[in-house]
């Protein structure tokens, strides 16, 4: 028997994200490169289908701020465009692509993510800050293969 009181729900099981990896991506520019990341989310079911494109309009109307670090960009957009569950993916492009940053191009790793609210959204960005201070990066750079760069970033993050 288990003690609720009254007038109270009880709290929905959190859930581990839906992680993606895609390792040696061809992309001849940001845009590609952007679409690819995020389109590993629309197909592990974590995004909608607009939400590639709702991505590339992030950096078209703010500019290059996703470029978080020397190679990395965070690709993103807001919950309300697109995002089914919470999902992270991990990008490596077969060639570095420019996105524009003065100090951080060009980019070889993409982490994209996805959640269906604002303050899941916050918490995953959280999450996500804290691995790459703590050397994520690295890790996926070093890692071998999508099952590699999967396991990497299902440790770093694994309830976002």
């Amino acid at each position: 028997m288990t003690d609720r009181s009254e007038g109270t729900t009880p709290e929905a099981p959190r859930r581990a994200p839906v992680v993606t990896a895609t390792d040696a991506v061809a992309a001849d520019d940001w845009r590609e490169a952007v679409r690819a990341a995020a389109a590993a989310l629309v197909a592990a079911g974590a995004a909608g289908e607009g939400y590639p494109e709702a991505c590339v309009r992030v950096v078209e109307e703010n500019g290059p701020y996703i470029v978080l670090t020397k190679g990395l960009a965070l690709v993103h957009a807001r919950p309300e465009e697109g995002g089914l569950a919470v999902g992270v993916g991990v990008t490596r492009l077969a060639s570095p692509v420019e996105f524009g940053h003065p100090d951080n191009d060009p980019v070889d790793l993409l982490l994209a993510f996805c959640t269906p609210d604002p303050d899941v959204h916050v918490g995953t960005l959280s999450a996500l800050a804290r691995a790459l201070s703590g050397g994520l990066a690295d890790r996926l750079r070093g890692a071998s293969g999508e099952r590699d760069l999967a396991r990497v970033l299902k440790e770093a993050v694994p309830d976002a």
